[in-house]
Parts: C-alpha cells; sequence; structure tokens
C-alpha cells in the first residue's frame, strides 16, 4: 500500500454508541497483548459516558476487515501550550492479531495523520512501551522518540493523599 490507499475490503468508520461492547472488547484485548490486563476497570458504562456521554472526552474508530472488526484507534485532543494549538493523541491503536500484516495499522495510523492534518493540529503523540515493535512501524513514517521525556502517571487513590501534601 503506497500514501493513504486502503486494503480491497478494508473500511474505517466511526464508532457509534451500540459500539461499546465491541470497544471494550478491544480494549481487553490489547490489554491482553500488553500483558496489563489486570489493569482493565473499564466498563460499558464508564466507556459509554467518556465517548457518547453529555461531554466526549475522547473517539473512537474501527478498521473493518470484509464487514469483520479487525482493529480500533481511540484518540483525544491534548493542548500544547508551546506550540498554542491542540494535538491529537492516540491512546490505542490495536490490530486483532489474527489481522496482523494486511496494512489495518498502516491504514488506521495515516487515518489519526489525516483527521490531525484536517483539524490543524500542531502535532500528534502517543506512547509505545519499549518491549513493542511498533516503535519501528512508528519510526518508518518520521516519527521520532521524545528524549528526555518520560510519562508520570496518578491514579485516583492517589488524588486525596497528593491534596493534602
Amino acid at each position: 500500500m503506497a500514501g493513504n490507499e486502503i486494503k480491497s475490503g478494508l473500511n474505517i468508520r466511526n464508532a457509534e454508541k451500540e459500539d461499546v461492547p465491541l470497544i471494550l472488547e478491544f480494549v481487553k484485548g490489547i490489554a491482553e497483548f500488553e500483558n496489563l490486563s489486570h489493569l482493565v476497570t473499564a466498563t460499558e458504562e464508564s466507556l459509554t459516558e467518556s465517548m457518547f456521554g453529555k461531554t466526549t472526552y475522547a473517539e473512537v474508530f474501527f478498521a473493518e476487515l470484509d464487514g469483520v472488526p479487525a482493529g480500533f484507534t481511540v484518540f483525544f485532543h491534548n493542548f500544547s501550550t508551546f506550540v498554542g494549538k491542540q494535538g491529537l493523541y492516540i491512546e490505542d491503536i490495536f490490530v486483532k492479531p489474527e489481522f496482523r500484516g494486511k496494512g489495518i495499522g498502516k491504514a488506521m495510523f495515516l487515518h489519526c495523520v489525516k483527521l490531525a492534518k484536517e483539524r490543524n493540529c500542531g502535532r500528534m503523540e502517543w506512547a509505545v512501551l519499549d518491549w513493542n515493535p511498533a516503535r519501528d512501524f512508528y519510526e518508518h513514517f518520521g516519527a521520532n522518540h521524545v528524549d528526555g521525556w518520560h510519562i508520570y502517571r496518578m491514579s485516583p487513590d492517589r488524588f486525596e493523599s497528593a491534596l493534602e501534601k
């Protein structure tokens, strides 16, 4: 596949509220792939509220090959004060193992690039586990590892103690 060409039989579509069970299935799939299943606390209810509620915090699209859900991408907009624009942050790109090697990941990634360009984003960002071979895939498209930056995360069980300090 060259450029933005999409494999024959591959369709990328935005998720709808009725897709929440499928979204959760994919979330569990990527968690299993990353050996992080024990960290999944998402429910259909929490995903419905966050993705299709009064305020939406993330967007999802699926890649379907011949009508079968093969991959999904979750993304949201962040903001860079340095750039002075919104960015597109990819939370998850995941292709089911039986569909890998068919250009689906490439199509989903390039769909994100297209959305970032259409939405006039100042940059696109994502995190990749250090052992994940997808790092080479992203570098092939011109992505750079950001030296000197580490991702920190605070979970809700630490919010109260942080406020007390």
